[in-house]
């Protein structure tokens, strides 16, 4: 067999019809940016994430640091990030000024681990953001209780998780501002770069819509200094199809994930996905551990089977934060999960036959 790591067709050949009459209607209205598609996307959207408001930006960073910016963070305040997330999210701190100060995970969910983050604040500590890590909903009644202690700000960086819940909550709906990514392999994505903003505040709406459009609420009028971050018309017309389908496609993530656990649950060399307690994991990656993954990974290779690595090194040990000085080993749980972590095939539209091939694969090479 030959099975790819990632593969759109389960999702987007069953609306290639849809998309193409969506693709039509938005180029017959010229009107292609900030029009009809937009709003009605961020209206449905928003009842999707039970918030108040969203705001489509171009993309998830973006979404981040002009969540950051309308909560006034910046220079000389320090923002709580997961040491073991992908850098977007130390970068959206960075863009503003702020530091990013790293905590640790969970090791056996990969999430934020809430019983750090207290020992993390300081007096210039202005938020925290939780990073939803491949699915799974962090602990976010624990993290509210927190910041609600400490007056802190809590962004959502939910890119990887729409749908997800915690005690019954939707992630993206509990921060004070909530970003998230529809990049094309996004369990929403676009067909290329989107983002969008979720929030309840009247007031962190306003200063977001503002941010992504120029800094300008009536045009040519400048309020602010902001940036050119508007989710296309296009985009965002494709983006409401799909989110109609969006529970389906996760549905089937979490059917082909228990699959995955009832079939290599036998193999005492790999470490499975574990949820944490109250929470749901929607499997934008299923993410095994284990010791010997590089092998592992070439020997899939060789098989026909694609996997990625989430992520190889993280944030600390990155030349983009060599100003930092952090060294090999300050943030080990970090490390050990960027030198053993494996993501396998999981998409809408693996066959069970496809997963079983995998399955029986790995189980070769540990046999081996």
């Amino acid at each position: 067999m030959n099975i790819p790591f990632l593969s759109f067709s389960g999702m987007h050949d069953p609306l290639k019809t849809e998309l193409s009459k969506v693709f039509e209607k938005v180029y017959d209205s010229h009107w292609y940016i900030m029009g009809n598609n937009l709003k009605e996307f961020e209206k449905n959207y928003s009842i999707y994430s039970k918030t108040k408001y969203s705001i489509g930006v171009a993309n998830g960073l973006d979404a981040l640091i002009i969540s950051l910016k309308a909560l006034n963070i910046g220079p000389g305040d320090e923002v709580i990030v997961p040491s073991n997330t992908y850098i977007a999210s130390w970068l959206s701190v960075s863009y503003t000024g702020a530091i990013p100060v790293p905590v640790e995970p969970i090791e056996a969910t990969f999430n934020i681990n809430p019983d750090l983050i207290e020992s993390a604040i300081t007096n210039k500590t202005k938020a925290i953001m939780p990073v939803h890590l491949f699915g799974q909903a962090c602990e976010m009644d624990k993290i509210m209780t927190i910041a609600k202690k400490h007056n802190l700000f809590v962004v959502e960086d939910n890119a990887q998780s729409q749908g997800a819940r915690c005690n019954n909550k939707l992630t993206g709906s509990f921060g004070n501002i909530n970003a998230t990514s529809f990049y094309p392999g996004k369990n929403l994505g676009a067909l290329g770069d989107a983002g969008a903003i979720t929030t309840n505040s009247d007031e962190l709406y306003s200063k977001s819509n503002v941010i992504r459009n120029y800094g300008s609420e009536k045009k040519y009028y400048n309020e602010v200094k902001g940036i050119n971050s508007r989710l296309d018309e296009l985009q965002a017309a494709i983006l409401d199809v799909k989110l109609l389908h969006l529970n389906e496609w996760n549905s089937e993530r979490v059917e082909l994930a228990a699959k995955y656990n009832q079939v290599l649950s036998e193999i005492s060399e790999l470490t499975l996905p574990l949820l944490s307690p109250n929470c749901t994991h929607v499997y934008h990656l299923y993410v095994i551990r284990t010791k010997e993954r590089d092998a592992l990974q070439a020997y899939l290779a060789k098989h026909g089977i694609g996997t990625l690595i989430h992520y190889p090194i993280p944030p600390h040990l990155q030349k983009a934060y060599a100003e930092m000085n952090f060294k090999e080993g300050q943030f080990p749980i970090a490390e050990k999960i960027a030198n053993t972590s494996l993501s396998l095939p999981l998409y809408p539209g693996l066959k069970h036959s496809e997963l079983e091939f995998v399955a029986g694969t790995i189980r070769s090479f540990f046999k081996k």
